[in-house]
């Protein structure tokens, strides 16, 4: 964030002094915008030049780029400002020199002066904002990245206070799917177990008749207590 931050702020300055530089000398006391863009093509001529069509219309395009690239977060659209704005005044040069047979630079006035060392300026200024910058296509595709990673739950757990309604039945009432694996079954109720005393609540049927405990068994039959 901050890297972005500064790195329009470097740009946004380049494309100022980029756009201010026709408007002050270039050459022997010619300013900028007296220079048209076809002369930049044709050659150099003594020709004056509307602002709309001068050297300045190349520049305005550029800090539009800057301004688009700093609202998108462009590195590339930042760059290719920068790129612009120097290959325009390398152009200029060399055009001006093939007219004036070589360029000077002095101090009183003559050769090279200050409206080109801006425009220099000024690309150099918005190439450094764009490695400054870090964009947004990084950020976004480790976003997006991040985002697949995730494992994705195809339905979500309902609130314990509010009414379960589970798919795919999609019925109200408790839920009955708190695991991922199945339920063991259980084994369905068939009463008590009448061998079991212990379950065994109601009265006893009667032995058979010549049973074992038959009071009449011919083999075992009751005998009296001995008296005493």
């Amino acid at each position: 964030m901050i890297r972005n931050i500064l790195g329009s702020l470097v740009a946004l300055a380049g494309a100022a002094s980029a756009v201010l530089s026709p408007f002050r000398d270039w050459y022997d006391g010619r300013a900028g915008q007296d220079y048209r863009v076809r002369d930049l093509f044709e050659g150099i001529t003594a020709t004056e030049s509307g602002v709309l069509v001068s050297i300045l219309l190349p520049f305005l395009f550029a800090a539009l780029l800057v301004i688009a690239g700093v609202v998108l977060r462009s590195r590339i659209a930042v760059a290719l400002a920068g790129l612009v704005v120097l290959g325009f005044t390398i152009l200029w040069m060399v055009r001006q020199g093939q007219a004036a047979g070589s360029l000077t630079v002095g101090g009183d006035g003559a050769g090279l002066q200050v409206g080109v060392v801006n425009a220099l300026a000024g690309g150099v200024l918005m190439l450094i904002g764009a490695l400054l910058m870090r964009g947004r296509g990084r950020g976004a595709a480790r976003a997006r990245r991040e985002r697949e990673r995730e494992p994705v739950e195809p339905y979500g757990a309902p609130p314990a206070d509010q009414v379960d309604m589970w798919p795919p039945t999609q019925e109200p009432g408790m839920s009955t799917h708190t695991s991922p694996w199945p339920e063991p079954e259980v084994d369905p109720y068939t009463g008590p177990d009448p061998h079991d005393p212990r379950t065994r609540s109601y009265p006893q049927a009667p032995p058979p008749p010549g049973g074992p405990g038959d009071p009449r068994d011919p083999v075992h039959p009751p005998q009296r207590p001995p008296e005493g």
